[in-house]
């Protein structure tokens, strides 16, 4: 008895190119690229710190030091969300929109208020710090003309020495809005 895998006139048309994917496709916020070492080295030191944190939160408890140790786990949950936060910035796409995550803040935008998107170069803040360096940012606009913050760029924590990495990025999304805006 062959197996249905290595039979090549099995009959199974499952695997046939015509056939249909064995999932539904997800219609989720996906974004184009990895996150950057140095936005991930940043997001380690912070749960490094948050599990100091929780340590000196153990010995405050075993201690008997209840003010403390609610102080101290509020720092740990504050700790753990900026790193998990921290990890989420950068620009997502779907087939409904654009949306830009920030620390602080998000914002979304559907295909149809996208007026274009494009790579510009302009002075770019270096690893988003006030100090600011030429370099290529990508430049979302609005349909009625307003500028979104410029959130990648080529000396942002995901692309900084990284350039081939920041073109393969702006290059899809400039795509998805090519696609899927007007």
């Amino acid at each position: 008895m062959s197996l249905p895998f290595l039979a090549a006139d099995s009959g199974h048309d499952e695997y046939a190119a015509d056939a249909a994917l064995p999932h539904r496709v997800q219609d989720g916020w996906v974004r184009p690229y990895r996150p950057g070492p140095w936005r991930v080295a940043a997001a380690a030191m912070l749960l490094m710190l948050a599990s100091y944190l929780l340590i000196a939160a153990v010995i405050m408890g075993l201690s008997g030091n209840g003010p403390g140790v609610a102080t101290t786990l509020g720092a740990a949950v504050l700790a753990i969300g900026c790193a998990l936060r921290l990890l989420r910035v950068g620009f997502w796409v779907s087939t409904r929109g654009l949306r830009q995550v920030g620390l602080l803040y998000t914002t979304t935008l559907s295909w149809d208020r996208v007026g274009s998107v494009r790579t510009a170069q302009q002075p770019v803040k270096w690893l988003g710090l006030p100090r600011t360096v030429q370099g290529q940012a990508l430049v979302v606009t609005r349909s009625n003309g307003q500028l979104l913050r410029p959130l990648l760029t080529d000396h942002s924590a995901d692309f900084l020495g990284r350039t081939e990495a920041f073109d393969q990025a702006a290059d899809a999304i400039e795509g998805w809005a090519a696609e899927l805006g007007r």
